[in-house]
């Protein structure tokens, strides 16, 4: 199955050749302030499953860290991508799911950096969280 997506204004599509895997809701301060959000949830694919259709001059790169690189639309400001730059996943590219055009129902999800959520935000008991 392809899965489509694009930012908000659609100056950016893309598409993803598998299903994103390792389905995850980061509660990082780096995240929670690209997002503007709680959490930011993420699912990954390999980056050659990942095709820009349409506005590759539009996104930007910020490099959050010394490894982690986050990718965005320069018109709208859409959190779209992350990547590391060396390690175990760097073949890797995650996909801020709430930009899929495409329906997508993850097997499983888990709740990531929990000690470090908004204050104000409970993560459900009943959800798998990890530190």
């Amino acid at each position: 199955m392809v899965f489509h997506g694009s930012c908000l204004c659609a100056a950016v599509s893309y598409e993803l050749l598998s299903v994103p895997k390792a389905v995850s809701h980061c509660h990082c301060g780096q995240c929670r302030k690209s997002h503007g959000a709680a959490f930011a949830t993420y699912g990954s694919v390999p980056r050659s499953d990942l095709r820009i259709l349409s506005g590759a001059a539009a996104i930007k790169s910020y490099a959050s860290s010394e490894t982690v690189l986050r990718q965005f639309c320069s018109h709208c400001g859409s959190t779209l991508f992350w990547s590391r730059s060396q390690g175990e996943y760097a073949q890797w590219i995650s996909v801020a799911l709430a930009t899929l055009d495409t329906p997508f129902a993850p097997r499983q999800q888990k709740h990531v950096h929990a000690a470090s959520k908004a204050s104000w935000y409970e993560i459900p008991p009943s959800c798998s969280s990890f530190e």
